[in-house]
């Protein structure tokens, strides 16, 4: 799987020469041979209920495959179908899939350090509400970007999910960041959601790029960022606790949101915003490799076989 997602973004950063085809197949091959290896985890666990997520991920792929179908033909891809099909397949496992560990993940932090407030349980009719909501607001999002409807639909998907993200008591876990992280991470969702009906219904206001950033940055990124750490600490028998490092790779990350967004906001400003959130994004990636890569690479004794 390493070997594949290298060779995709070789094909693409440097496959100018190459066929398109060839381009798209290398590409596809990762999130293609992925799709393989998840049904092949659910049939052997049996674990159905986890179908949905191939389903997304068929839905991600396919996105991925009209992307290059739509720049192959000169189109610009990057406000195209594909990418909004792929970009919505990806908001939504963050809806389903954060909507389970989160409130989950804060729980077993809260329980540990006494009576309060606790998160409602995942899955409750008004998630299911919420999530029936997104999903219209992502179809409609999809097929008319534009389309004042659409705007209203966006509006009424990030309230409900503002809404569900307040139940789940992340005001209580600002004393462990790796907790508080997924929270704010989980928050892009909804103010994505805002961020892109705000553009619709008053064209100008934030950027149709910028407003998109909320969501492939920010929900995304900070997610991938914030689970990454997570599980790196857990599965090498690490505390579960954000160290200044850390906490560091997060504060950039939401860095780089903030100014790619503000490149949308302030065009005037757009060049050196532009700079800055690259550069904040590759530190913190860049930061993540450094603290957690040797983690990653060496196996604890007890892990050893």
């Amino acid at each position: 799987l390493a070997v594949l997602w290298l060779a995709g973004r070789a094909a693409v950063t440097l496959g100018g020469g190459l066929p398109p085809l060839v381009v798209a197949a290398v590409d596809l091959a990762f999130p293609a041979g992925f799709a393989v290896i998840v049904l092949r985890e659910i049939v052997a666990g049996r674990n159905w209920r986890n179908l949905i997520v191939l389903g997304m991920l068929a839905v991600f792929v396919l996105g991925n495959a009209l992307f290059h179908w739509e720049a192959a033909r000169g189109g610009y891809a990057a406000q195209g179908y594909g990418l909004r099909l792929g970009l919505g397949a990806g908001v939504m496992m963050i809806a389903v899939i954060g909507g389970r560990i989160v409130p989950s993940f804060t729980r077993n932090w809260l329980v540990k350090r006494g009576p309060g407030r606790l998160p409602v349980p995942p899955m409750q009719r008004f998630d299911k509400l919420s999530l029936l909501a997104l999903l219209a607001a992502l179809l409609a999002w999809v097929s008319a970007p534009y389309h004042v409807a659409t705007g209203f639909v966006l509006l009424l998907a990030g309230l409900l999910h503002l809404v569900r993200l307040a139940r789940w008591a992340g005001d209580r876990t600002l004393a462990e960041p790796l907790v508080t992280v997924l929270h704010v991470g989980y928050a892009f969702l909804p103010l994505g959601g805002l961020a892109l009906s705000a553009e619709i219904l008053a064209p100008g206001s934030v950027g149709m790029a910028g407003a998109q950033h909320m969501w492939m940055a920010g929900a995304i990124g900070l997610m991938t960022l914030a689970v990454m750490t997570r599980a790196t600490l857990g599965h090498t028998g690490q505390d579960l606790r954000a160290g200044a490092g850390t906490v560091a790779i997060y504060a950039v990350l939401v860095l780089s949101v903030l100014a790619r967004v503000g490149a949308g906001v302030w065009p005037g400003q757009a060049a050196w915003l532009h700079g800055v959130s690259g550069l904040a994004w590759i530190a913190a990636f860049g930061g993540f490799s450094i603290i957690y890569g040797r983690l990653l690479l060496y196996r604890p004794a007890g892990k050893r076989r």
